[in-house]
């Protein structure tokens, strides 16, 4: 059974939408409650790597993808999460289960606002301590 349909059998009621971009690269969107038990699907059932994640400020909300890799083949999966609460933009965190996480998420903490619950450690990474804080220099106004 290729990944794509593990993950698909496994996470059918948890994927709202599905895109295979190409043979080896497939993202699939799931609602922010689920990301933990996802990301444990991916990387303890199925041995997929957690490469990085990558935010992002769009106009329906704050997006991340969670990117792994399946390195046997090359493919990479992308798990997407879209956080429609820009006031209070909140999400477990998966640093508990990736160590490799805790930066990234710190990163996405203080350029985006993301408040990643259970962190270890969101203190400032990028950013001067003196940087004003609510201010996120990876945010947009998408009002205009």
């Amino acid at each position: 059974m290729s990944i794509a349909d593990e993950i698909k059998d496994k996470l059918d009621s948890k994927v709202i939408n599905w895109h295979e971009h190409s043979a080896k690269r497939i993202y699939f969107s799931v609602n922010s409650a689920d990301i933990k038990e996802v990301a444990n699907f991916l990387f303890k059932d199925l041995g997929l790597r957690f490469a990085t994640a990558s935010g992002s400020d769009t106009p329906q909300g704050l997006e991340i993808l969670y990117h792994f890799s399946f390195d046997k083949t090359g493919q990479i999966v992308s798990a997407r999460v879209l956080i429609e609460d820009k006031k209070s933009p909140r999400i477990d965190s998966i640093a508990s289960l990736f160590k490799g996480a805790e930066w990234i998420e710190r990163e996405m903490w203080e350029l985006l606002g993301i408040n990643f619950i259970g962190h270890p450690n969101l203190t400032h990474l990028l950013l001067v301590e003196e940087w004003p804080q609510g201010k996120y220099p990876l945010r947009h106004n998408h009002e205009s």
